[in-house]
């Protein structure tokens, strides 16, 4: 499968790392708005770069930067384009994508019309395969469904309430997010990420409120489910750690921050720090009177990553759900259960 990368930013760059790392798919190459230090990057790495407009190709050449053509001539290559453009933008390539004859897979950040489905691989793979155009939930809407799937399938959901901690901007971005703020999200109660759960899991009954503070590691939820059946702590982390792509950590271990979450990142040596699991905390899985609560992280640079690999092979049908996650699990090294 060949595969083009339409932005190369926070999760552009690491869909192309993921996508080197596959047996079955080829990088085509990757894009570019201009010739700054993400574009030395990819040029160091031998990847294929392409510039978006056409008028700026001079540019990238003014800085001694190789790049092998247009937005067009590089999806003219390919089999799908895993758009990475910035939120509303993938939109307005869509056509684009058909006119050439390529599938596309956008991000979180669309809306979810414009695909035909949204995405979170252990949940619904199969809605997705022989599809044109897949959109992968949000980070934050992946970490609620990978979640709330399993115990829901095991334990049964009757309602969910969910509080969204949420991360100010990616670590890179020194021009926005609050300073000693708070910001509730006043605009939409429930938030939109009550909707985006039911795109995936539409029967589901969930509410979401969210605020952001003045961090940019992670995403955390605080989430409260009311099951069908009273259940132990016990059995309840049983559910949780066999969760696919979700890491429970244990209390003893002194990862109770989300900075401690990254360190580990850092001291397993991946790439980025990149935590591509959903990471709950032992400490904060307990149960009384048919409610189930527990925390969770959200590494939301990475988490989404994995589901976008698993989208690429859907849309194309080349393997099953479970086939595929365990491809994508073993190439990128996704711990399972228990760190």
């Amino acid at each position: 499968m060949r595969v083009a990368v339409n932005g190369y930013g926070t999760i552009g760059k690491r869909v192309a790392d993921a996508v080197l790392q596959q047996k079955d798919m080829d990088l085509a190459g990757v894009t570019k708005t201009r010739p700054d230090f993400g574009a030395k990057v990819a040029e160091s790495r031998r990847i294929p770069m392409y510039s978006v407009f056409p008028d700026r190709i001079n540019d990238f050449e003014k800085r001694g930067l190789s790049i092998q053509g247009c937005l067009g001539d590089l999806i003219s290559k390919t089999d799908v384009v895993v758009d990475c453009t910035p939120a509303g933008v993938g939109r307005t390539y869509r056509e684009s994508y058909a006119r050439h004859g390529s599938k596309g897979i956008f991000q979180g950040g669309e809306e979810a019309d414009v695909a035909e489905v949204t995405f979170v691989a252990q949940c619904n793979y199969e809605s997705a395969v022989g599809k044109r155009f897949v959109r992968v939930a949000s980070c934050n809407t992946t970490g609620l469904c990978r979640t709330l799937s399993t115990v829901d399938r095991s334990l049964g959901i009757g309602e969910v309430h969910a509080s969204l901690v949420r991360r100010a901007v990616d670590p890179f971005d020194s021009t926005r997010g609050p300073i000693d703020a708070i910001v509730p999200s006043c605009s939409s109660v429930p938030t939109h990420h009550s909707k985006d759960v039911r795109e995936v899991l539409p029967h589901l009954r969930i509410l979401t409120m969210a605020v952001t503070v003045p961090t940019k590691i992670m995403h955390v939820h605080m989430i409260a489910a009311r099951l069908s059946r009273e259940v132990s702590q016990d059995e309840a982390i049983d559910v949780l750690e066999a969760t696919p792509r979700t890491l429970v950590l244990d209390g003893r271990d002194r990862l109770e921050s989300t900075s401690k979450v990254m360190e580990l990142g850092r001291d397993l040596g991946r790439r980025r720090n990149d935590m591509w699991e959903t990471v709950v905390w032992e400490d904060t899985i307990t149960t009384s009177d048919h409610w189930l609560c527990w925390t969770q992280g959200v590494h939301q640079e990475a988490i989404v990553i994995p589901e976008v690999i698993d989208a690429i092979r859907a849309v194309f049908d080349s393997v099953d759900a479970e086939t595929s996650m365990n491809m994508t699990d073993r190439a990128l090294g996704i711990f399972q259960s228990r760190f």
